[in-house]
């Protein structure tokens, strides 16, 4: 497999495989939301449309960076959502660089947005594709986030070499400064365990595949078998 390392400014051409790393905390918020019962997400433009998308239906809920606001139901805190219901509903998403990176290649014939504890499952889809060339879109700090760094090279790695030892890569992310600043409340719209929670290694058993339907792009768990 050839595997590319991008940020999003740096996407000049339209991949045909694309994976959308955000560790902390876009993908891994949407894992849980899928975990809590989350039918599909939309992943939003603006927040504009995600407030817009949120009045025309009610029964959706709308989920953003930082500190909460109004008409929004939900932060980007995966500890904060671990214990919120959102059995059968759509969710709203709209991030600082997840959203954003998905978006930027939507028009990829597959889109996996990933994080570490979806990572054997968006694999093995890659495995399971056989795709020849992929381009991992590295969301955070303009491409230079090394635990989106450290998530995708353990992906690439681990679609082509199976026995992969994650070790390495889940210590570069505990160490890189969105961890830090996680930890040390620099950021807003935390709970103590979003850290832990960014770095469980396959927590959940589905890939998350974007596809878009119709003028959004909706992202979907799918399941892979162990």
């Amino acid at each position: 497999m050839d595997a590319r390392f991008l940020g999003i400014a740096d996407l000049v051409e339209t991949p045909s495989v694309a994976v959308v790393v955000d560790v902390m905390r876009a993908f891994t918020v949407a894992a849980w939301a899928f975990a809590r019962g989350a039918e599909k997400i939309v992943l939003a433009e603006s927040l504009d449309e995600a407030l817009a998308l949120k009045v025309r239906h009610p029964d959706w809920a709308a989920l953003k960076d930082g500190p909460r606001a109004p008409g929004f139901d939900m932060v980007n805190s995966p500890g904060l959502l671990r214990s919120v219901d959102l059995d059968g509903r759509t969710v709203v998403q709209k991030t600082t660089a997840g959203t954003v990176g998905a978006l930027a290649v939507k028009e990829a014939s597959l889109v996996l947005c990933a994080s570490f504890v979806v990572a054997e499952a968006t694999a093995q889809l890659l495995r399971t594709r056989k795709s020849g060339g992929v381009t991992f879109v590295v969301t955070g700090e303009d491409g230079q986030a090394e635990e989106d760094l450290a998530c995708a090279e353990y992906v690439a790695r681990r679609a082509t070499e199976a026995g992969t030892d994650a070790t390495a890569f889940l210590r570069r992310a505990a160490e890189s400064r969105a961890a830090a600043e996680l930890a040390e409340g620099v950021r807003q719209g935390v709970h103590p365990d979003d850290v832990a929670l960014c770095l469980e290694l396959d927590r959940f058993p589905f890939a998350m595949v974007a596809t878009l339907e119709g003028s959004l792009m909706v992202l979907r768990p799918r399941a892979i078998l162990r």
